[in-house]
């Protein structure tokens, strides 16, 4: 499987996903910086952070903005990786291999998610280390609510991180029922959309069920989208 992975990454050139990655972080980081020191999210006429509800804290910022790409992020490598690869019929190429096409498809699923994961919670861990870093010189706009020394914080970061990553397999469950690309990719700004976006007081964001909830239905979805392969005609 691990071989399958890495032959997933190497020809679907990982290495652009990289930069992309990368540069996210690295704009992610400058902005979130800006949000909490330099005052950007400031009323000009109160100079108090004008936030929308339950973003009062600057980790509901970072965990806002830092899903939001990894989730349209998540949502574009599922479609090169595997609807692009049913729409160019490099797929029909693939299935030709004596090695069952479930075993194929988790590879690649595998390969994204992996890289998605570990994508989403090293800049995590860069955001929330370069807002703690600058209130050793600056007061944040907003309270500092999270403890990095604690075992608790890495623990939830990781489960979130996981959580967040897995919801992509509804994405691409779609993607796959309509047989687009274009629909994998919308779907993910629907996830978004639905996960992170709030109605005055009213905002999903901050329930425990959701997350639950839409978990069981990724895994759902993901498994649907593996049991079909082996008879399901190529698109």
């Amino acid at each position: 499987m691990w071989k399958l992975i890495k032959l997933e990454w190497k020809k679907n050139n990982i290495g652009k996903y990289i930069k992309k990655a990368v540069i996210l972080a690295v704009l992610l980081c400058l902005f979130l910086f800006a949000l909490a020191y330099l005052g950007i999210a400031n009323d000009p006429d109160t100079g108090v952070p004008d936030a929308a509800h339950g973003s009062g804290t600057i980790s509901a910022s970072i965990e806002l903005f830092t899903s939001m790409t990894s989730l349209i992020l998540t949502g574009v490598m599922l479609s090169s990786f595997i609807v692009g690869a049913y729409k160019n019929k490099t797929m029909n190429l693939m299935f030709s291999y004596p090695i069952r096409r479930q075993k194929i498809l988790v590879s690649q699923m595998l390969a994204v998610w992996l890289f998605n994961f570990a994508a989403l919670v090293l800049t995590r861990l860069l955001v929330y280390g370069c807002i703690l870093a600058g209130s050793c010189f600056r007061t944040s706009s907003f309270p500092l609510d999270f403890d990095m020394t604690g075992a608790g914080f890495y623990l939830q970061l990781l489960l979130k991180s996981a959580v967040l990553v897995t919801m992509g397999f509804i994405a691409l469950y779609v993607g796959m029922a309509m047989r687009s690309s274009r629909a994998t990719i919308v779907s993910s700004f629907g996830l978004i959309f639905l996960t992170q976006a709030s109605i005055g007081d009213l905002t999903l964001s901050g329930s425990a069920y959701v997350p639950a909830v839409l978990t069981l239905i990724s895994l759902a979805c993901a498994f649907l989208s593996v049991c079909r392969a082996e008879t399901e005609d190529l698109m």
